[in-house]
This record gives structure tokens, C-alpha cells and sequence, in this order.
């Protein structure tokens, strides 16, 4: 979210869509565990079109660069010249990102790139972006922290070692309502579970325009 406002705000650029990786099998968001249909009304609700890159369980990393690379041609072929991410320090990520696009010709903008995480993090809660955590890796924090909201008590609480937005791979979270969306995403918590070493908290769609629970 922090970085799609820096895109349309900070450098007045044209947002053309998002993009995201999906694993078809499981009808999910690859890693994060999120319904696609739950994706779909993000996207909606953020008034952009979405682009998947379905990927399949256990996938390798020739494939994500076979059917990313494919996704990613089509969509310079209509017209987009650059890809965005939310990177913030990883430079190994940043340089892998920026030479998979650089064969296809397109620029990579990285527009949180040096922020301060534990400042950008408080500014996302003040500027009333709100976002749950889907999923948490169990080495680095308690599964309790599965399907808390982000906001200041979770990062009051969060063990020292773990970035405050996450970089390390510590948790992901699903960005469900705030300043850039044209409605909430309705949703409620469903089953907490364990997987090789992750923990998910599914969140299950309810009826659009009502609550969150």
C-alpha cells in the first residue's frame, strides 16, 4: 500500500495494475495463503486490474521466471514500462528483480527503497492503512501473531530481532482497507494452521460491504 501511494503521489505516476503471484492448485496468493477471491475484491476495491502469475505447488524457481517472464511480456506489449515492488533493503532481491527485468526490457521502480522500517511502519497505521497478518514464519515469531491486525500494539510487541514491516520474511500481511481503498474488504478470520513451519490465518470472504471480523 505504502508503495502504491508513493507511485501515485510522491512520482505522479500512471498505475497500470497489480501484479501478484498465485498458486492455482490451492486457488491462493503464493506464500501469503489469501483466497483469490479475496484478491480479486482487494483489487476492486483499490479500482485496479489485476494480473496473476499462477505458479504451481512447490514450485521452482526456473518456473516462477518462465510464467513471470511470460506475464510480464504481455504486459509491456501493452504499453507498461516499468514494475514496481515494495522492496525496502534486500539488496540480493532487488538486484535478482532488476536483471529478470532488464532481459525483458522493462525498468524496476523501488520507491520505499532505504526507508526506515520501524518509521514507514508507523507511518502506514497513521495514515489509516490497515492490514491483517496472514501468515507468520514460527522461527521468528509465535503463531499468536497469526491473524492479529497491524497496528501499534503488534509492533509494541513484536520480539527484537523482527523487522517491523516484515522484510526478512518474518510474517505477511493482507491490506484490507484504508485511504487508497474505495471500500473495506469485508472478511472474517477463519482456522489458524500449521505448514512446514509456517502459520496461516485464513480469512474467509462475507458479504461485500459489511464488516470485518
Amino acid at each position: 500500500m505504502m508503495a502504491l501511494e508513493a507511485l501515485r503521489e510522491g512520482l505522479d505516476l500512471e498505475v497500470f495494475g497489480l501484479l501478484t503471484t498465485v498458486t492455482g492448485a490451492y486457488d491462493r496468493v503464493s506464500m501469503h495463503g489469501v483466497q483469490r477471491s479475496l484478491l480479486h475484491r482487494q483489487a476492486r476495491a483499490l479500482g485496479l486490474p489485476l494480473f496473476e502469475v499462477s505458479l504451481s505447488p512447490q514450485s521452482s524457481n526456473s518456473e516462477y521466471e518462465q510464467k513471470m517472464g511470460e506475464v510480464l511480456t504481455e504486459l509491456k506489449a501493452q504499453g507498461v514500462k516499468a514494475i514496481a515492488f515494495g522492496d525496502l533493503f534486500l539488496a540480493d532481491i532487488r538486484a535478482y528483480r532488476e536483471r529478470m527485468l532488464q532481459g525483458i526490457g522493462l525498468k524496476g521502480l523501488f520507491p520505499l527503497w532505504g526507508r526506515h522500517t520501524t518509521a514507514l511502519a508507523r507511518d502506514f497505521i497513521r495514515r489509516g492503512h490497515r492490514s491483517i497478518v496472514v501468515c507468520v514464519d514460527s522461527k521468528a515469531l509465535p503463531s499468536s501473531f497469526a491473524g492479529r491486525v497491524y497496528d501499534e500494539p503488534f509492533l509494541r510487541e513484536l520480539p527484537a530481532p523482527v523487522d517491523p514491516c516484515g522484510e526478512n520474511g518474518e510474517f505477511h500481511t493482507f491490506a484490507f482497507d484504508g485511504p487508497l481503498f474505495i471500500s473495506p474488504v469485508a472478511f472474517r478470520k477463519g482456522d489458524v494452521v500449521e505448514r512446514e513451519g509456517f502459520v496461516f490465518c485464513d480469512l474467509i470472504p462475507t458479504e461485500e460491504g459489511g464488516g470485518v471480523l
